[in-house]
């Protein structure tokens, strides 16, 4: 029995334009992502604050001042699962988050910046500081482009979790 051949040309019922133009957004969030990390690990390795990746210096910028357990960082879209524990593990053990119990729920953590943490977090601050005063001068972009974008982005959001969730 043959296997069916991977259908390269988008079928008659999807406009070729559009389905070039998702191939290329899925391209660039894929890249975009890759290298916000990269940025952020040549500004922690410029800073000295290189004892922790780019993954857990986003994590603490993300925290910010509140105390958070790992399942609040997940519903909030910032990390995944096992990814998050692993992370908050290691930057307590570094001592850049302090954690104590959950007064209300035995089994939750509650995680917040240390010191240590907080200069971290405004090695990013500082980045993404910068980043923005030369976002329009330099690359073009202005409010309008960013409100566009993040306009689009939350409808691609939405729409990928209606397509987990519905099964679509």
């Amino acid at each position: 029995m043959a296997l069916p051949q991977k259908q390269t040309e988008p079928s008659s019922s999807i406009d070729g334009c559009l389905n070039k133009e998702y191939l290329q957004t899925l391209t660039l969030v894929e890249r975009l992502h890759r290298q916000l990390l990269d940025v952020v690990k040549n500004e922690l390795d410029r800073t000295k604050s290189n004892e922790i990746n780019s993954v857990q210096a986003l994590l603490l910028f993300n925290i910010g001042d509140e105390k958070m357990t790992a399942g609040e960082l997940r519903s909030r879209g910032y990390y995944l699962g096992s990814n998050v524990s692993y992370n908050l593990k290691k930057l307590v053990k570094a001592e850049y988050l302090s954690h104590e119990p959950s007064a209300t729920d035995r089994r939750a953590v509650h995680v917040c910046l240390t010191e240590k943490g907080q200069q971290v977090r405004q090695v990013v601050q500082a980045l993404f500081e910068r980043q923005l005063r030369s976002l329009e001068p330099v690359a073009h972009i202005g409010d309008d482009d960013l409100q566009s974008l993040n306009g689009a982005l939350l409808r691609l959001e939405r729409y990928w979790s209606d397509h987990i969730r519905f099964q679509l």
